[in-house]
């Protein structure tokens, strides 16, 4: 539900300043559908209930109210993350923000740290590591897909802004992690088993391996690669379930539907190598 075309807009991370001209929205209707859209100079929004001119919004604050030509209002937002990522375009599985959290708070992603990530999809998890490492941090996406490469980079321009702590590297998972010395370690790969050892080689003694695998074959697999790798140690598994809830005035109930599995979440501990 985007404008894919927008990738000139402004930052995503933004003061409190008017919407601009080509800047990226979340617009929400009545009945609580999202629409990500870029205000485009002349461009007009259809909804079921009429329509919006983005000329008439571009200059308004974010978190404006606008009512379309039929009166029905609709919520004007710059996206926060949580809303963001399920409305982004994709060819591939994004990390979704209830897993996100799992990756910068048990993964230790830190301002300044180095992280290589392996298999970089549409972006999604970028920008959050991105914003998690700060300027002084770097991030390595090492990705064999160039089309994938190109979303990413997409991504980031529009909702991130310029980037120079980040590189994109266009390789199999294992040959581009040889090349890298890192803090953290993610590998979001359907097969991250060939890739540990070259993983194990890019972590400094001490540094943390992220996996993401979404079945309990590849779980298994998994964690018989990192019990034959030497190098790793302490490791953990979890899966997150989200369940929303609907709260209204005189209902309040577990929402008909939940964001159930997506994926297990490893980590794992690069052991210092054995004194000589």
């Amino acid at each position: 539900m985007s404008d894919s075309a927008a990738t000139d807009t402004p930052r995503y991370a933004r003061a409190e300043t008017p919407l601009e001209a080509r800047e990226t929205v979340l617009l929400i209707d009545e009945k609580g559908r999202e629409y990500l859209r870029a205000l485009r100079p002349g461009r007009r929004f259809d909804f079921s209930g009429g329509y919006l001119d983005a000329d008439d919004l571009i200059g308004r604050p974010d978190g404006t109210e606008a009512r379309t030509s039929s009166g029905h209002r609709v919520l004007v937002f710059r996206p926060i993350y949580s809303r963001l990522i399920p409305n982004l375009p994709r060819q591939a599985q994004v990390i979704y923000p209830k897993d996100t959290g799992a990756f910068l708070v048990y993964g230790d992603i830190y301002p300044g740290a180095r992280v290589v990530e392996t298999g970089v999809g549409p972006g999604a998890l970028t920008l959050a590591l991105l914003r998690a490492i700060g300027p002084e941090g770097s991030l390595v996406s090492i990705e064999r897909r160039e089309d994938h490469v190109a979303m990413a980079q997409e991504t980031v321009a529009r909702f991130h802004g310029d980037a120079p702590n980040w590189r994109t590297v266009l390789a199999d998972a294992a040959a581009g992690l040889r090349e890298e010395r890192a803090d953290r370690v993610i590998l979001d790969l359907p097969e991250p088993v060939p890739a540990l050892s070259a993983a194990a080689d890019a972590l400094r003694p001490g540094g943390v391996l992220c996996c993401w695998v979404p079945t309990t074959i590849q779980l298994a697999e998994l964690g018989a690669g990192l019990r034959a790798e030497p190098r790793f140690a302490a490791a953990q598994t979890f899966e997150l379930l989200q369940r929303h809830w609907h709260v209204a005035e005189r209902s309040v109930r577990p929402d008909h539907r939940m964001v159930a599995h997506t994926g297990f979440f490893t980590t794992a501990w690069r052991l210092a190598d054995p004194a000589a």
